[in-house]
C-alpha cells in the first residue's frame, strides 16, 4: 500500500519522519527534509516508498534521507542519501548512484557585467551553442585512442589540463581535485568506452545544460566575496555528467549486482535496489568503474570548460578568462569519515541526485574556502533562479555533509511535453529576455519550469535546516539545451 500523509511525522516546519517501524523491514527511520508547500507532490509518485525501501539495506547507518527536491528515481529516488557501514556489512548500490554517474555542476565566473553582455547575448549563446556539441549521442571535438582514454580514466580533469585543455589552478577548486583515486579503467567495459569515447567535451540531453548567468543577489556578503562573486557578474553553469561511458558502465553492474543477492543473500522489496556488500568482489569492481566515470565525467566538464572559454575569447577579446569557481558531482558513492552516535566512523555515501556540503574548515574544502565552506551549487529549471550555497554544521550532523542538488521534478518529461505550458515554451523564455538554443525542440520543451518544483522554496528548506547557507541567487540570460 502506498505511503498516507498520516504516516508521516512532522519534526518541525523542515523535516518529516518515517518512522522504522511503519514497513517490516526497515532497519532505521527515512527522514525527509520539506514543507507543506511541497509536501502533496511527494504523494503522486513513489518516490517516499523508494526513501522506506533504502531504510532496509544491509549496514545502513544513520536514517535513509531524502531531500527536499526528492522525485521518483531508480532505486533509490533522486534526492536520495544513505550511508552504510563497509566493515560491517554494508553494501554498495549502484540504484543509490545512478546512470548518469557524477553528473554534476560547475560554475566559472567572468570579468564581465550584465550590461556588457546583454547587448551580445545573441551572439554569445550562438557561438558556445556551435562550439559545444549538446543533444543525446552527439560526437565531441577531442578525439581520443583507447589508451588516452584508459589515463583519463585514472586522472580525471588533471588529464584535460595536461593536454592543454585548462589550467592548472582549475583543480583546486573541483572536489576531489577533478579525479577520485582508486579508479580502474580495466574495469569499465569495452562497450562503455565505446560510448564515451567520441563523447568528451559535449553537453548531453535532458536535464544537462550551459547556463549564461548573472549574480541577481548576494545574501552573505562575506562568503560572496571569497567565493570572487559580485552583483550582476556574468557567470556561466554548466550541468553535465559522464554521457553514455557511465550509463553503461551503470547497466552493466546492475546485471551483475542482481546476480551478486542471490550470492550473498540479500533480500529486498525492490530489485532496483540489487546491492552487494562493499569488500565483496562485485563491489569493488563496480567501486573501481564507478570511480573511472566519475572521472570522465570530471573530465568531460573541464572539456566543456575549455570551449567556453574559447568561445568568450572570440565574442569579448582575449583578455576574458573564465575561473573556476567550484565543480561538485552529485550520483556517486563516496567512502569518507564521519561521526556516527559519537564516534569517528568509515562509511559509504551513496548520493543520488543530492550535492556534497562540507562547513567551513573540513580538511576536504579547498584551501581558499576552508573560511567559508565548500561551494555548493544548485539550479533551478531553466529559466529560473540558480543558487551559491555553502555547507553548513548541520549537514554534518545530519545528513553525512549533503544537501539537494537541484529543483526536482513534478512533472514526468512525457508529461512536460504535452502541457499546455509547452506550446510557447521558447517564446515565454525570450520574453524574459532569456536566449534559448537547443538541438530539439523536446529539449526546451520537456525541461520547462512548470515540470520543477518552486527553486525559492528548495532552498528555504535547505537553509532553514541548517543543511547549507546561500550565499547568491543567479539569474539566467542564455541556455543551450541538447
Amino acid at each position: 500500500m502506498p505511503l498516507e500523509l498520516h504516516q508521516l511525522q512532522k519534526l518541525d516546519d523542515y523535516r518529516w519522519l518515517v518512522p522504522k517501524g511503519t514497513k517490516p523491514g526497515m532497519l532505521t527511520d527515512a527522514l525527509i527534509y520539506t514543507d507543506e508547500r511541497l509536501l502533496t507532490d511527494l504523494l503522486k509518485d513513489l518516490s517516499l516508498e523508494q526513501a522506506i525501501n533504502v531504510a532496509m539495506l544491509p549496514g545502513i547507518v544513520g536514517r535513509s534521507l531524502a531531500m527536499p527536491d526528492i522525485h521518483q528515481g531508480y532505486g533509490f529516488p533522486i534526492g536520495g542519501v544513505a550511508a552504510t557501514l563497509p566493515d560491517e556489512g554494508g553494501v554498495i548500490s549502484p540504484g543509490g548512484v545512478g546512470f548518469d554517474i557524477n553528473c554534476g555542476v560547475r560554475l566559472l565566473a567572468s570579468t564581465l557585467t550584465l550590461d556588457e553582455v546583454r547587448p551580445k547575448i545573441k551572439e554569445l549563446v550562438n557561438q558556445l551553442f556551435r562550439d559545444i556539441p549538446s543533444g543525446a549521442g552527439q560526437s565531441g571535438n577531442i578525439r581520443l585512442s583507447y589508451q588516452e582514454l584508459d589515463k583519463l580514466l585514472k586522472e580525471g580533469a588533471a588529464w584535460m589540463v595536461g593536454h592543454s585543455y585548462g589550467r592548472v589552478e582549475d583543480l583546486d577548486t573541483c572536489e576531489e581535485n577533478g579525479a577520485i583515486e582508486e579508479a580502474d579503467p580495466t574495469a569499465v567495459s569495452d562497450r562503455a568506452k565505446k560510448r564515451g569515447l567520441p563523447q568528451l567535451g559535449t553537453l548531453g540531453s535532458g536535464n544537462h545544460f550551459l547556463e549564461v548567468q548573472y549574480v541577481e543577489q548576494i545574501f552573505d556578503p562575506a562568503a560572496a566575496q571569497t567565493l570572487g562573486l559580485y552583483p550582476n557578474e556574468i557567470v556561466i553553469l554548466i550541468h553535465s555528467g559522464s554521457r553514455g561511458l557511465g550509463h553503461q558502465v551503470c547497466t552493466d553492474y546492475l546485471r551483475d549486482m542482481d546476480a551478486g543477492m542471490r550470492r550473498y543473500g540479500i533480500e529486498l522489496p525492490d530489485r532496483q535496489l540489487a546491492c552487494v556488500p562493499v569488500h565483496s568482489k562485485e563491489g569493488q569492481e563496480y567501486l573501481a568503474a564507478m570511480r573511472a566515470s566519475a572521472n570522465f565525467a570530471w573530465a568531460n566538464r573541464q572539456g566543456i570548460t575549455h570551449f567556453a572559454r574559447q568561445a568568450f575569447k572570440r565574442i569579448f577579446g582575449q583578455q576574458e578568462e573564465l575561473r573556476v569557481v567550484y565543480d561538485v558531482c552529485h550520483n556517486i558513492a563516496k567512502l569518507e569519515r564521519h561521526q556516527v552516535n559519537g564516534k569517528d566512523r568509515k562509511v559509504m555515501v551513496h548520493r543520488k541526485g543530492a550535492t556534497r556540503a562540507f562547513p567551513a574548515g573540513r580538511p576536504e574544502v579547498p584551501e581558499v574556502y576552508k573560511s567559508c565552506g565548500q561551494p555548493v551549487l544548485i539550479p533551478g529549471s531553466m529559466g529560473t533562479a540558480s543558487y551559491v550555497l555553502v555547507g553548513a554544521e548541520g549537514a554534518m550532523k545530519e545528513t553525512f555533509g549533503t544537501t539537494c542538488h537541484g529543483a526536482g521534478r513534478v512533472m514526468s518529461r512525457t508529461a512536460a511535453k504535452k502541457s499546455a505550458f509547452a506550446q510557447n515554451a521558447r517564446q515565454r523564455l525570450e520574453d524574459q529576455g532569456i536566449m534559448v538554443r537547443a538541438e530539439t525542440r523536446d529539449g526546451i520543451t520537456e525541461e520547462i519550469p512548470e515540470a520543477y518544483k518552486d527553486v525559492d522554496v528548495v532552498i528555504d528548506i535547505v537553509h532553514n535546516a541548517g543543511l547549507a547557507k546561500r550565499v547568491a541567487r543567479l539569474k539566467p540570460i542564455g541556455v543551450i539545451k541538447g
